[in-house]
């Protein structure tokens, strides 16, 4: 995103800092030396030939400490060569030397970013522009900083001057577009892509079109914008936006074709791998839903994001009951202190051997709710599962506290309330059965419930897919 700018370096170097010469023979010698040095060693940078050049300059430095133009140059090698953190010391020098040299603070500014100094190169930024103020790379740079740090409103001002400077700067201008389209200012966005795509017409140009048009409430031009990007070039990214976008409208057949193709082209891509298991789950393939979600597992095993989506498969598709049982397993393993994964361990135990479940393992599965329930007291699915388990025992009295919590921590779960009155039933206290049986009638139209909460379900993935870091939805 930041790119240095190479300073215009003096065609006949001058020479700074030497002790008077003896005569005017030597000195004449001694700058024609340096002077061809310093001419070698700029050379070799502009040839790439970095090393060459980094082993001349540092020499030069020790004679020459005090020239803005060698200490500009050793800045850009260790640049181009990686090495941000040496790089500094020279652009600092060279900024000491020349404060008034818009490209050496833009050097230095770029540097900074680059190592994360991101208020220190934030200032460098804003004074190159105090002194050139129709500065296109410090606008420019200053942009794409602060919309590289989420200062949306703040990044738009600069990337626009930027775009009135250059607008033939494609990388400005899909920058611009994109702090648009975060801002909400759509209309603008997507003009600007449409003027882009003329210049260049590019796979992510469609890819953040194709977002516009999803926000925008365009579903149809979004899944063809996504399609075109994805056909442009079939990355891993393109891929899963345009089978998501297809998932999140429930078009679950074309999601399935979308993901199956995603996962021959990257078999190692495991958000791919639960966008395959959730299409062929809405389109009712059960079995192969719950295969693909356990190798997204398999891909992943810390990432809680796919279990949920395998608990909610294996619910009706039961018959790989060991391989989904040791997925869960290890995923309590590998998060000991998470809630969730102790839920759906404990749960997945005692769906898949209800038929064949001794005291010990039925001890098992209490344990890991009641250590579920201690790491999240507010937890009202573990507390009604507990209770379920407590009333499949026939201890009603321990399953109904149980319940009670439940419908306490989550007033409109419908389950709850059922199964309360169930166990009301039990213990002979009928009018409170019934109290709960009402209750259960007013909050839950089921197959309007569930549409809506696997499709919120569906969207988190999504979301939490597309971003650094997600949760299991809830």
């Amino acid at each position: 995103m930041f790119a240095p700018r190479g300073v215009a370096l003096l065609a006949a170097f001058l020479v700074l800092g030497l002790s008077p010469p003896q005569s005017g023979q030597k000195a004449s010698g001694s700058r024609r030396t340096l002077d061809s040095r310093f001419q070698s060693a700029l050379a070799h940078f502009n040839l790439g030939q970095y090393a060459a050049a980094e082993q001349e300059l540092e020499g030069l430095a020790k004679v020459l400490p005090d020239s803005f133009e060698v200490q500009e140059l050793l800045g850009l090698v260790y640049s181009a060569e990686g090495k941000e953190d040496k790089a500094t010391a020279p652009f600092e020098r060279a900024v000491r030397l020349r404060p008034d040299s818009g490209p050496a603070r833009n050097n230095l500014a770029t540097n900074l970013a680059r190592r994360g100094q991101t208020a220190l190169a934030e200032k460098q930024f804003q004074k190159v522009i105090e002194l050139e103020p129709d500065n296109f790379d410090a606008n420019r740079n200053l942009g794409s900083l602060y919309l590289k740090t989420g200062h949306i409103p703040a990044a738009i001002p600069y990337l626009e001057k930027a775009e009135k400077l250059n607008p033939a700067s494609y990388d400005n201008g899909y920058d611009l577009a994109l702090a648009y389209n975060y801002e909400g200012r759509l209309e603008q966005a997507r003009r600007l892509i449409q003027v882009l795509v003329k210049q260049q017409d590019t796979a992510e140009l469609h890819n953040l079109l194709a977002g516009i048009e999803e926000k925008a409430g365009d579903y149809v031009a979004a899944v063809n914008e996504y399609e075109k990007a994805a056909h442009m070039d079939p990355s891993e990214s393109n891929l899963f936006d345009w089978g998501c976008e297809l998932l999140v409208h429930h078009t679950a057949g074309p999601a399935a074709e979308v993901f199956g193709e995603g996962l021959k082209r990257y078999p190692n891509s495991p958000r791919l791998a639960v966008g395959l298991g959730l299409a062929l789950f809405l389109r009712g393939s059960y079995d192969d839903a719950v295969k693909a979600l356990m190798r997204a597992t398999d891909l992943n095993p810390s990432d809680p994001r796919a279990y949920y989506f395998l608990s909610a498969a294996y619910d009706l598709s039961p018959s790989l009951v060991n391989e989904v049982v040791e997925r869960f397993r290890r995923l309590a393993d590998l998060r000991p202190r998470d809630p969730q994964a102790l839920f759906y361990y404990a749960v997945s135990l005692w769906k898949g051997n209800r038929s064949d479940l001794s005291g010990a393992k039925l001890d098992q599965v209490e344990s890991l709710l009641r250590r579920a329930i201690e790491l999240a007291p507010a937890y009202a699915e573990a507390h009604l599962q507990l209770a379920n388990l407590y009333s499949a025992g026939h201890q009603y009295e321990r399953a109904v506290q149980e319940y009670q919590q439940a419908v306490r921590l989550s007033p409109n779960l419908p389950d709850a309330h059922f199964r309360l009155g169930q166990a009301y039933v039990h213990l002979g206290k009928k009018e409170l059965a019934e109290k709960e049986f009402q209750l259960h009638k007013q909050l839950y139209d089921q197959h309007l419930a569930e549409v809506d909460q696997r499709r919120l379900e569906i969207k988190q993935f999504v979301y939490s897919m597309k971003s650094v870091s997600g949760g299991l939805p809830h």
